[in-house]
């Protein structure tokens, strides 16, 4: 097998993802994608921008980097259980 300077593509697979916001919120992102299309002469849907807004929270949360490169915890186990998990009480 050939030793590739590029490895594998990670899965691109999207993920379809449905929120509900407050009417606050949706007002904000509509102002921020007329903002966006005002600034860069390119007219794009609160759909189309929101997965860069979240991407770009994401990588400026340092914290969340932090754990991240740590290991985070398995989903659905609390802190609390986790804590009685690494004490052996239940």
């Amino acid at each position: 097998m050939a030793n590739l300077k590029l490895g594998k593509l990670p899965d691109r697979t999207p993920s379809k993802i449905t929120i509900t916001v407050s009417a606050d919120l949706s007002q904000a992102l509509q102002d921020y994608a007329a903002l966006y299309r005002q600034t860069y002469g390119e007219s794009e849907t609160v759909a189309e921008l929101i997965p860069f807004m979240l991407a770009g929270f994401l990588e400026g949360d340092r914290a969340f980097a932090k754990a991240r490169k740590e290991g985070l915890p398995p989903a659905g186990i609390s802190e609390r259980s986790r804590r009685l998990q690494g004490s052996g009480s239940e």
